[in-house]
């Protein structure tokens, strides 16, 4: 019996295109001289690079790992000198990850990949496309923000 090709889910395609585009920036990265750094990496190193000084939680649950997975890999690159763990003004007995000046030095380089992806992705797509491909991935966002509050 012949097996029906299936189209992929959106969600699938997401993760592709998403994936496609990270190791993208990561190759920038390490070879800009972090070649140290692992693609799993980006899990803490990119929400920090928008909201320094996160709980170890808050990164799990932005990267949806468990909190030990994500602490093994804020671990990692805390021996590596990437990050660093602060006392929560807040309470004293959590902590916040904080990136140091190897750190913010990576956020810095990944910028530059960054905007070099973005204009390919606007010549790829078209001025008009790629404005509308950003309102309706804004749009998802959103609604999942939204339907995650309490």
């Amino acid at each position: 019996m012949d097996e029906i090709p299936v189209s992929p889910p959106t969600s699938a395609l997401l993760q592709t295109a998403y994936n496609s585009l990270a190791r993208r920036i990561f190759s920038f990265v390490a070879g800009a001289g972090f070649s140290d750094l692992r693609p799993s990496h980006g899990n803490v190193l990119e929400p920090l690079s928008y909201l320094d000084g996160q709980r170890l939680n808050e990164l799990a649950a932005t990267a949806g790992m468990t909190p030990q997975s994500m602490g093994e890999l804020v671990d990692d690159l805390e021996r590596r000198g990437y990050v660093e763990r602060r006392a929560d003004p807040a309470d004293r007995r959590a902590k916040r990850v904080h990136l140091t000046d190897k750190g913010r030095a990576t956020r810095a380089v990944a910028a530059q990949a960054v905007t070099e992806m973005e204009g390919r992705l606007e010549a790829l797509l078209g001025d008009a496309t790629y404005i509308r491909l950003r309102a309706i991935l804004t749009q998802i966002t959103d609604a999942h923000t939204r339907d995650a509050q309490p």
